[in-house]
């Protein structure tokens, strides 16, 4: 059994939703979904600064359920916190961006982000750029104005979205899309008829990878950029990150 915790850093219990629905299907049968949502902050993180309250949550969420699952999903395009869970936690963290990308640059050369809010555009470039993959972005394509509400916005706006990847193939020669955004999941399964190149489900992408690194069977890193780092002691943090930021660092052994 591999125990997934797909954590959704916003605190849109709704969205947690879609993406559980979304990626459910994908699952192989010894896989399971620990669906978890952000007990506070922010209700869709759009913005860098918003990014920076959310890091601080998935790092604390994480280490309250560490020991509880195999793998773990940060469940918000801009990969909040990744860097910092992946120092810490004993076992792989999968970014919902960085799984997109990946897979898209393996289904063609460039590859365009298109989502509902213009808000997203600096977060979500920033984000490319932390994965070294701005020489294979196409563009980013972003509808402006207002939308009723998170659990609705891709029924809301899905005509807008289609157009919005095509202007993306046609104009800026993106060989691949990517619907950016939580409340987006579910989303390519409906519309990857309409548009005439491959169409990346980020949830569904992170869910396969997240499989396959439990399944490639290996141990935290002692050394590079992501060893657990030395302990350190805090003030006013919670318990368990207190824990995880004093505990020495001891590589796991793979599992068996």
């Amino acid at each position: 059994m591999t125990r997934i915790l797909l954590f959704n850093p916003n605190t849109s219990r709704e969205v947690t939703d879609l993406l559980v629905e979304a990626a459910s299907p994908a699952l192989w049968s010894g896989s399971t979904l620990i669906p978890v949502t952000a007990p506070r902050g922010i209700p869709y993180i759009a913005t860098r600064a918003e990014a920076a309250i959310a890091s601080g949550i998935v790092l604390e969420t994480l280490a309250e359920h560490e020991g509880d699952f195999d793998v773990a999903i940060i469940a918000a395009f801009g990969d909040p916190g990744l860097g910092g869970a992946r120092e810490l936690m004993s076992v792989p963290v999968i970014g919902l961006a960085e799984a997109a990308m990946l897979s898209a640059c393996m289904l063609g050369q460039r590859f365009s982000i298109v989502s509902f809010s213009r808000a997203l555009g600096p977060w979500f470039r920033e984000c490319v750029a932390m994965h070294g993959l701005l020489d294979r972005l196409a563009s980013i394509r972003l509808l402006d104005g207002a939308f009723a509400s998170l659990a609705t916005v891709q029924d809301e706006k899905e005509d807008l979205l289609v157009d919005l990847a095509r202007s993306a193939i046609e104009h800026d020669g993106a060989d691949v899309i990517i619907l950016a955004g939580a409340p987006l999941a579910g989303l390519a399964g409906r519309v990857r008829d309409r548009i005439p190149v491959p169409v990346v489900e980020s949830v569904v992408a992170a869910v396969k990878q997240a499989e396959l690194l439990v399944a490639l069977n290996t141990k935290k890193p002692s050394a590079g950029s992501f060893r657990r780092p030395d302990p350190k002691p805090s003030i006013g943090l919670s318990a368990a990150l207190e824990r995880s930021l004093l505990a020495s660092h001891s590589p796991i052994s793979p599992r068996l």
